[in-house]
């Protein structure tokens, strides 16, 4: 059934009952729900195969986006330490499995809910459908580059691009209009999730054609690299906040964020006067919209 399971085939309609019709294939019988449409036994019908939630063969004509032999990007809906990231193909009651060998060594790394990966769709030899990440051939031939007479064009344009593999020399990405790109460390204050998504500037173009992108602000957005270094940790924060104030001691200070608590004071004065975070209980959180900016500026 490997050969079935996770692709675009057409097979025949053999039974039904008042929920399902039942599609045969190489003397295999797949359900398809009757709320998808009408069809007729005899029927010759296209779907896709896949086993749902309750372990049963399904057929869909809904084709997902994804299959064996396509690639695209699918949603991470949630993630597992002990098995890797489910993800939304587009199956309606079903997520397929990114497997946690798949996944960076860092936990940290891991993709998180809404993250994008680009993914395709593989069989165990135990016909089990799993996620599998695109390798480098398939973002080589969707990828564009830049041509060396267009170059200045795209100097300091703002971009959103999405990590697609993550090294020791950068993180390489894709934006939104399919170029490929390349954040040095230098570039970036954290390194990017596998498939997290962030806007950036472009600061160069490399010979290959290659947009090399920077995660840092332009000079007059700039605020002090400590208070930058402190919003990227709360950007990147489960609940965007952390559990550092001024009252945090020295030691904790530097273990953290490598700076003096005078640095690290200083900071977060210069990201309180701009109302972009606020201290509670012990912790330093940050504000992202309006309504908590007010709720703020009306407190103090």
């Amino acid at each position: 059934m490997q050969n079935l399971l996770g692709n675009v085939f057409t097979g025949l309609i053999t039974d039904e009952n008042e929920q399902a019709y039942f599609v045969q294939k190489e003397g295999v019988t797949f359900k398809l729900d009757k709320a998808e449409g009408e069809h007729e036994l005899g029927e010759a019908i296209e779907g896709f195969a896949y086993v749902g939630q309750k372990q049963d063969n399904r057929f869909t004509t809904n084709i997902p986006k994804v299959t064996q032999d396509r690639c695209d990007f699918g949603e991470v809906v949630a993630t597992r330490r002990d098995l890797g990231a489910f993800i939304d193909i587009g199956l309606p009651d079903k997520e397929v499995v990114l497997s946690l060998d798949e996944l960076p060594t860092m936990r940290e790394l891991w993709p998180k809910k809404g993250d994008r990966l680009m993914v395709s769709l593989i069989n165990d030899n135990k016909d089990r459908m799993w996620a599998t990440l695109a390798d480098e051939t398939v973002f080589q031939a969707m990828g564009k580059k830049v041509q060396a007479v267009y170059k200045e064009d795209f100097l300091n344009k703002d971009v959103v691009a999405t990590a697609f593999r993550l090294k020791v020399a950068g993180t390489h990405v894709i934006t939104e209009d399919n170029y490929l790109g390349f954040i040095h460390p230098s570039e970036r204050y954290i390194e990017p999730r596998l498939g997290e998504t962030q806007k950036g500037r472009i600061v160069g173009v490399s010979p290959d054609g290659t947009l090399n992108i920077s995660l840092k602000p332009r000079a007059h957005e700039v605020i002090s690299d400590d208070a930058m270094m402190i919003l990227t940790f709360l950007e990147k924060s489960a609940e965007g906040k952390i559990p550092f104030t001024d009252k945090s001691t020295p030691e904790e200070i530097q273990t953290m964020f490598a700076i003096s608590k005078g640095q690290f004071k200083r900071a977060l004065g210069s990201l309180l006067k701009e109302r972009r975070i606020k201290q509670e209980d012990g912790f330093t959180i940050l504000l992202k919209g309006k309504d908590e900016t007010t709720a703020s500026k009306e407190t103090n």
